[in-house]
């Protein structure tokens, strides 16, 4: 393994051959290349997409009425269903192991104002659970609390943006300011990492918007999370049953997926899941395409090597060379040509994505990177493709009998 003559040898037949051995080496360097970059684009795309849910808890699931496209149980298509405080309550009733928590949702548009500034913003009035539904990070005061909802309080919890906007330098914290000319305390601030749009948003107690809005019990959507320990399959299997059951509750035709829509974070992190393994395998095999490519190339490098040394070789066997000698001569020059001109191509990708990588920032691509599994995976693959390169060469060799070779031109 570690013989200095054979070493000399193959860096004395690199060296011969120096043109045919970059260009083979290249195309091997540029697999590795462009698999690694590849999975890293894969895993930017996973990112990104994760990034999009990254503001609200990942076991949530969304209830928001719809319009009904088919007649049932006596009424006639085009009814519009509308979700009620009760409906609530008998979630909760009707789950008690499955439902972790659950807010009903009031949406309300406010022109607010305090002293000189106004703005226009969104009022989304929920209840105490709603904060860790959403993952709402109060960083100043408090949220919603049961006694507002209760007390039908006042009060407010603004986004970062708003404070910015309405209040400049000044705490916010305790201070009145009118939406839409009535005055709400600010009980809290909060900012939302995964979307800044959010922090331009305002929560209030729902009993006090439905009070406001003519003491109804409507509610525009409903939020919840699921057990967290549930896998993707029980988190959809839950979804499904409360789809019927609601359905049931509001005459809504079984087949009709126009008159009520619940949208499970375990489907699209399932969908994700899919169609990033689809990405990964055509990476893949586009990358493992270029590198057959490579090992096609480097093999031709050793048969015609091995015969421009066809005598060399007749020699060594006359000499007494058994063919497990001149067998792992080939095969360790093809294992050093592969691994080097792939580890080449590994650094190379490697360099790029540790400077530019964590740059990279966007709803839809995120930090893309490879992890440690993949580099050792990578390696794995050079010595295993050195291997198969020099492989049938080296029997070609190993098989050359020493007076045809000798008499070899």
């Amino acid at each position: 393994m570690f013989d200095r003559d054979i070493w000399q040898e193959i860096f004395n037949t690199i060296k011969t051959n120096k043109l045919r051995t970059f260009l083979t080496g290249f195309s091997v360097g540029w697999a590795i290349f462009i698999l690694v970059m590849l999975l890293a684009s894969v895993n930017g795309m996973q990112n990104g997409f994760y990034n999009q849910f990254n503001d609200d808890a990942t076991n949530s699931i969304f209830v928001r009425p719809g319009v009904t496209s088919k007649a049932y149980g006596g009424f006639e298509a085009g009814r519009r269903i509308q979700l009620k405080n009760d409906d609530v309550e008998y979630i909760k009733k009707s789950f008690p192991e499955d439902v972790e928590y659950i807010s009903a949702r009031y949406y309300a548009n406010a022109a607010a104002r305090y002293k000189s500034e106004t703005g226009s913003y969104q009022i989304q009035a929920t209840s105490p659970d709603h904060q860790a539904i959403e993952k709402t990070l109060v960083v100043a005061g408090r949220y919603v609390n049961e006694a507002d909802i209760v007390n039908k309080a006042k009060v407010a919890v603004i986004g970062r943006k708003v404070a910015e906007d309405l209040f400049k330098d000044e705490d916010a914290l305790g201070k009145f300011v009118e939406l839409n000319n009535l005055p709400f305390r600010v009980i809290g601030i909060f900012t939302d990492d995964g979307d800044d749009n959010a922090e331009r948003r305002i929560y209030a107690p729902i009993s006090t918007y439905q009070r406001i809005y003519g003491n109804t019990n409507d509610v525009n959507m409903i939020a919840l999370t699921y057990n967290p320990t549930y896998d993707i399959s029980t988190a959809l299997e839950f979804s499904d049953r409360l789809e019927v059951l609601l359905k049931r509750r509001h005459r809504i035709d079984p087949d009709d997926q126009a008159g009520l829509y619940i949208f499970n974070y375990a489907q699209a992190f399932d969908d994700i899941s899919s169609f990033t393994a689809v990405l990964n395998g055509i990476g893949i095999g586009v990358a493992f395409l270029i590198l057959i490519a490579g090992i096609v190339g480097i093999g031709n490098i050793m048969v015609f090597t091995i015969k421009e040394r066809t005598k060399e070789i007749g020699v060594r066997k006359a000499l007494g060379a058994r063919p497990n000698q001149i067998i792992n001569l080939v095969l360790l020059e093809s294992v050093f040509i592969t691994t080097l001109s792939g580890f080449v191509g590994l650094l190379f990708a490697w360099m790029i994505l540790a400077a530019i990588g964590p740059t990279i920032q966007s709803p839809a691509f995120s930090n893309p990177s490879v992890d440690a599994s993949t580099v050792i995976t990578a390696t794995i693959i050079l010595i295993i493709a050195g291997v198969l390169a020099g492989w049938i060469p080296a029997m070609k060799a190993a098989n050359v009998k020493p007076i045809v070779a000798l008499s070899d031109k």
